[in-house]
């Protein structure tokens, strides 16, 4: 394990950022952290990192403090915000933070990945908002880290550029580090994440794999040319409610076999059939969101 939190806790005030949160991430994983704003994403990251001490529970980087300067040469870390020097060019700006390591990664290597080619020469301060990204993404690697914090890296990215950091983090993972990933890009959660973590309202409300996350959400679409009506339809186990659109049946389901097989019972020349399970971004409202009515679903 590279780094977790145990029933950790942290108070502003006489407000809950974090309530008795405990999560973990290994080597070679890639854990996504997705919530609304306000989440308490960014305040579990800071306690991982250091910046932040829990109020109660604990923290740990390697099985030491995270503020352990000997665990914080191990990480690499990329915040929302930050303090680089405007007047310093890139190149200066990844060579000082290279230096900062015992053993860094060879610069061409750093300027490639964050896919600063040609940005080289360029005063920092003089650069996009989405090219500064890229800077702070390779600053972040600069240390040939073994677990990594990425708070939103890809906001204000390009799609080509965003896809391209996709594949670094791949690269990452498939090499061993440890990935820790906040983003409001929820794709980007279903595409890179081993697996993920669900906070609201300061809590961890549901935790596994995109395909787990999925799963927690009732609702199954099932698509198909069949003679049997809406009304019979809704009859079949399972079904929560079914339309009919000329020859094309839509179901709505929980649990989406029962309903298929005592629809193929009763209508055995169906044809053209789908099953649609719900998208992450779904599943995310669903959970986040529960009192809005059929969020998981469009109607």
């Amino acid at each position: 394990m590279l780094g977790e939190l145990r029933n950790a806790s942290k108070r502003f005030g006489d407000v809950d950022a974090i309530n008795d949160v405990s999560l973990a991430v290994h080597a070679g994983e890639l854990l996504a952290v997705l919530g609304p704003n306000g989440a308490g994403k960014t305040t579990a990251i800071s306690m991982l990192t250091g910046l932040r001490r829990p109020t109660s529970g604990t923290a740990r980087l390697f099985d030491r403090d995270p503020r352990d300067i000997a665990a914080r040469r191990r990480v690499g870390v990329m915040l929302q915000a930050s303090g680089v020097p405007e007047t310093l060019r890139v190149s200066e700006l990844l060579d000082e933070f290279c230096g900062y390591y015992p053993d860094p990664l060879p610069l061409p290597t750093v300027i490639a990945a964050g896919g600063l080619g040609g940005l080289e020469r360029r005063l920092y301060g003089e650069l996009s908002g989405g090219q500064q990204r890229r800077v702070l993404f390779a600053i972040a690697l600069c240390g040939d880290p073994e677990l990594l914090f990425f708070d939103e890296p890809t906001t204000g990215l390009d799609v080509d550029v965003r896809r391209g950091l996709w594949s670094t983090l791949r690269e990452l993972t498939t090499a061993g580090r440890g990935v820790v990933l906040t983003t409001h890009y929820i794709e980007e959660a279903d595409a890179l994440a081993d697996r993920i973590v669900v906070l609201d309202r300061g809590r961890v409300i549901a935790e596994g794999s995109p395909s787990e996350i999925k799963a927690q959400v009732p609702g199954r679409r099932i698509r198909a040319q069949s003679s049997v009506s809406a009304a019979d339809a809704e009859a079949l186990p399972g079904v929560q409610r079914a339309s009919r659109d000329g020859v094309w049946l839509e179901m709505l389901t929980g649990t989406a076999e029962p309903a298929l097989r005592a629809l193929m019972a009763r209508d055995p020349a169906i044809a053209n059939l789908t099953v649609v399970e719900p998208s992450l971004e779904e599943a995310f409202l669903a959970l986040t969101t529960p009192t809005q009515e059929a969020a998981a679903w469009p109607a």
